[in-house]
């Protein structure tokens, strides 16, 4: 892990073999997955509250994403160029996942709503 005063590109281990690369890399993304699991567990959170579909993409939010990741990957010694391209396409990837997500929530409302007592008293009442 990096710390916050340490650019993590000064963290990369020297490596002399494709194994090692590999091994490290392995590693890292033992690190990210969880991480990636837990943002979009936030996508779901966002597909709840958010009280319509059209709200899910919001242009301005992505820019101020891109903004801060670019300046903190230049920070870390990283190249803002590929760490902003690997954020547009997290970023799309969670857009159209929390779209599934609202579509599902709301789905799940309308099925609970039309199962409830009172909408079955309703139709009971109605035939």
């Amino acid at each position: 892990m990096t710390d916050l005063h340490t650019p993590a590109i000064d963290l990369v281990q020297p490596c002399t073999t494709m194994s090692d690369v590999r091994r490290h890399i392995d590693a890292l993304d033992d690190i990210l997955v969880p991480l990636l699991v837990q943002r979009t567990g936030y996508m779901t959170q966002a597909a709840r509250i958010k009280p319509s579909a059209s709200l899910v993409r919001d242009e301005a939010r992505i820019e101020a994403i891109v903004q801060r990741v670019r300046a903190a990957a230049a920070a870390h010694g990283g190249q803002p160029d590929v760490v902003e391209a690997m954020y547009r396409s997290l970023m799309e990837h969670s857009i159209a996942y929390e779209h599934r997500e609202f579509a599902r929530l709301r789905a799940g409302q309308a099925d609970a709503a039309r199962n409830s007592p009172a909408a079955r008293d309703a139709a009971g009442s109605a035939a």
